[in-house]
């Protein structure tokens, strides 16, 4: 019985780099590690479109 515990979507990014971080990832399975570093990977990307998107503005005021 395979059943995950961990909704990734549901944590913070902050919670999902110490899961993914600790040392004894004995405690969570592989399918949830990568369903924790997909949404980071997720996340990572969309910050990096916020960030992009705020440069435009800055240097269409200028």
């Amino acid at each position: 019985m395979n059943t995950q515990r961990i909704n990734p979507q549901e944590l913070s990014s902050r919670k999902l780099w110490q899961l993914a971080d600790m040392p004894a990832r004995d405690e969570i399975s592989a399918a949830e590690l990568n369903d924790i570093i997909t949404e980071l990977a997720k996340r990572c990307h969309d910050l990096n479109k916020l960030q992009e998107l705020d440069q435009l503005k800055h240097t269409q005021r200028g």
